[in-house]
Formats: structure tokens, C-alpha cells, sequence
């Protein structure tokens, strides 16, 4: 399952959801009130930009945003919304990519770091991340923690929505360290749609370790975008990573 399959046209079309979900205000605000602060008045870098769900609001709040996307359907959905000098978007992977220029603040939303599926990949981004930052400058991570414990021997999925028209399940892969999310989507009809997208999930300490590998120290940790503290039922937590003002 190639990120590009994924994150086709049919998948930038159904992405945006105005005014609910991860759209809703109650979301977004907090996320990015979050980054502005930590931008400190200079310059930010989100990785895999898609459609310009926090980019957009953000530079809404005088932060000049630059993205990186590997998706151009993606990258299509975001130009409805804003041209190439509002937000300038380099075509590439986030591990690898260069954007022009220095970063008060680099980063990375929605578990977006677990499309990247070899660890090997995911350092990288922490270097890619590193050599784009001023000394002092910020890698925010947000990110799911593996729901692994509800996982007895022998059972490979755990459900982890249900709602109204809606079924998500994550299959596990525990050698390779990788899940598939499956995405069931129905009505009242017999039929129903499935969406999936494949992961490689990172715990906590790995992450932080990634980290240590390019530079970075672990400034905080908490649950979500409003400061909960972060505990051992915590299920997602937001890590912001910062590289030291004297090495």
C-alpha cells in the first residue's frame, strides 16, 4: 500500500470536513493557538501539509507557513483554499525534502509521521526537521500511543471508533511494527465503503530517542493540544522536541 495510493484524489476530496471532526473548532483552535506561541514570531514548516488543515488557520494568525507534501492531490485540495505565496508547498517526502530558508518551528499533525513505515525513515525526518531549525527552534509532534494492551495473544485488530455510520479498526503487525487503519464508512443500505491506511505506529520512548539521535532534547510532553497531563491511559500525546542554543 503506497503513501500515494493512499492519499489520492478520492482521499483529498474526503478529507476536509468544515466545522467538524478534526475540522472543528474546538480542535483546530487549541492546535493552533499551540503552534503560534511556539513559533515565536518567526517562520514555520509543517511537514506533510495536505490540505492545509492547521496551515491555513495558522497563517490566519500571522505565521508564515511553508509546507512539504508528497500528495499533489493533496496539494490541489489545499489550492482551492490558498495560492502557492500564501502557503509555498515543496513536492517531496518529509524525510527528505528542503524547504529555502531557517524555522523558528518545524511540524508534524495528526500522526502524520507514522506514514513513514521504516524506522530508519523516521529518523530521518527528525534530521530533515533538525536541519531546517534556527538553534533554539522547535519539533512539535502529535501523535497516537499503540493501543497494544487491549490486544490479547492471538487477536491481530482492536476496534477503536464506533459511531453512527462509522467503524474504525486497526489492524496490528507486531514484528514489523506496523497497523493498517480500516475505515468502514455506511449508511442504511446493504452496502458499505472502506478506506485504509497503513501506519508505522512509534511508542513514546522510541520517539524520544529519535530525537536524541538528531539533536533534539524533549522539552514537554502532554496529552493533547490543551495541556492535559499526559499519563499511562494517555491515548495520543503532543511532544515538542527542541534543538539546544549552545550543543
Amino acid at each position: 500500500m503506497e503513501q500515494q495510493q493512499t492519499w489520492d484524489a478520492d482521499a483529498a476530496q474526503r478529507y476536509d470536513t468544515p466545522g467538524s471532526g478534526m475540522f472543528s473548532p474546538e480542535v483546530l483552535a487549541p492546535t493552533v493557538a499551540f503552534l503560534a506561541g511556539l513559533a515565536a514570531g518567526g517562520r514555520a514548516l509543517e511537514f506533510a501539509v495536505g490540505t492545509g488543515r492547521v496551515a491555513v488557520p495558522l497563517v490566519g494568525r500571522g505565521v508564515p507557513v511553508t509546507g512539504v507534501e508528497l500528495s499533489l492531490a493533496m496539494i490541489e485540495q489545499l489550492r482551492t483554499k490558498v495560492d502557492e505565496a500564501t502557503i509555498p508547498v515543496i513536492v517531496g517526502d518529509m524525510s527528505t525534502a528542503t524547504a529555502p530558508g531557517e524555522y523558528t518551528l518545524v511540524y508534524l499533525v495528526y500522526n502524520t509521521i507514522s506514514n513513514l513505515l521504516t524506522q530508519a525513515e523516521q529518523v530521518a525526518c527528525f534530521r530533515n526537521a533538525a536541519r531546517h531549525l534556527t538553534p533554539g527552534g522547535r519539533f512539535v509532534i502529535e501523535l497516537g500511543v499503540p493501543d497494544l494492551r487491549t490486544l490479547p495473544p492471538g487477536q491481530q485488530g482492536t476496534l477503536f471508533d464506533v459511531q453512527p455510520g462509522y467503524i474504525g479498526l486497526d489492524t496490528y503487525d507486531v514484528v514489523e511494527q506496523h497497523l493498517v487503519s480500516h475505515h468502514f464508512s455506511f449508511d442504511d443500505s446493504r452496502q458499505a465503503r472502506l478506506y485504509r491506511s497503513k501506519h508505522r505506529y512509534i511508542w513514546p520512548a522510541e520517539l524520544d530517542l529519535m530525537a536524541q539521535l538528531a539533536g533534539f532534547e524533549l522539552e514537554s510532553r502532554q496529552a493533547d493540544w490543551t495541556g492535559t497531563e499526559f499519563t499511562a491511559e494517555s491515548r495520543s500525546h503532543v511532544s515538542v522536541y527542541r534543538i539546544p542554543t549552545n550543543p
